[in-house]
């Protein structure tokens, strides 16, 4: 098995899984459902057609920056009520996506996602991608992948030890699992329709976190130092 890595990153995301009426709320990552009908969405396919190979996937997410949890407060109007609504967001955060599956099915999914039929988002319509989305396949399975990614946050440094969070589909051997409401069956708008999947949640160290950025002996107050020598006696 190999695994497709996205790099899941933008001013704003949005990843409803439980909202209903007038407040909708994210969860703190991906979910599966929204990541499957966005590749569902580069790969052409309507709303009425299968996705029983997306969801054969194995999906997991590395928290790599769980950004700000923002509320967007609305009020509208019409012509018989008033009402507001309440749609919350993660701002600035990032997340390391992981697929694992067959190379050939992966390697589809790449290439749509490079260049997709219908546009992408994440989660909602008004939250566009910021950069690159596809890192590649890593010819390891999931967790590896997720492990020996560098971190995401490019121009930034974690220590080595840094601990990493990851949410991933339970394999059938493990028992510390919890059940999450974001496994598409049909994205009918008709009839949509939402299974459980089983998950679990670790926290560990990241392979490939880089070493603290450098200490230097460089002070960026010498010349402002050597420019009051300079004028100590000058009059302003």
């Amino acid at each position: 098995m190999s695994t497709l890595l996205l790099r899941i990153k933008g001013p704003m995301q949005s990843w409803g899984v439980s909202s209903k009426f007038d407040t909708r709320t994210t969860e703190r990552a991906p979910s599966k459902s929204a990541i499957v009908g966005m590749i569902a969405g580069a790969l052409g396919r309507r709303r009425n057609e299968p996705i029983d190979d997306l969801n054969a996937l194995r999906f997991g997410v590395r928290i790599d920056d769980e950004g700000k949890l923002m509320r967007d407060y609305h009020t509208a109007k019409s012509a018989k009520s008033a009402y507001v609504t309440h749609r919350y967001y993660l701002a600035d955060a990032a997340f390391l996506v992981g697929l694992e599956g067959d190379d050939a099915f992966l390697e589809e999914i790449r290439d749509a996602l490079r260049q997709p039929y219908f546009p992408l988002f994440l989660g909602r319509r008004s939250c566009p991608p910021e950069g690159r989305i596809v890192l590649g396949i890593r010819h390891v399975g999931l967790m590896d992948a997720l492990q020996n990614e560098p971190w995401l946050n490019e121009g930034l440094k974690k220590q080595k030890n840094t601990q990493f969070q990851y949410i991933l589909d339970a394999a059938s051997d493990e028992k510390e699992d919890t059940l999450l409401r974001d496994r598409p069956l049909s994205f009918n708008q008709e009839k949509r329709q939402f299974g459980f999947r089983r998950v679990v949640e670790k926290t560990t160290k990241s392979n490939a976190c880089a070493d603290p950025l450098p200490t230097t002996e460089h002070d960026p107050m010498a010349q402002l130092d050597a420019y009051k020598e300079e004028n100590e006696d000058a009059s302003f």
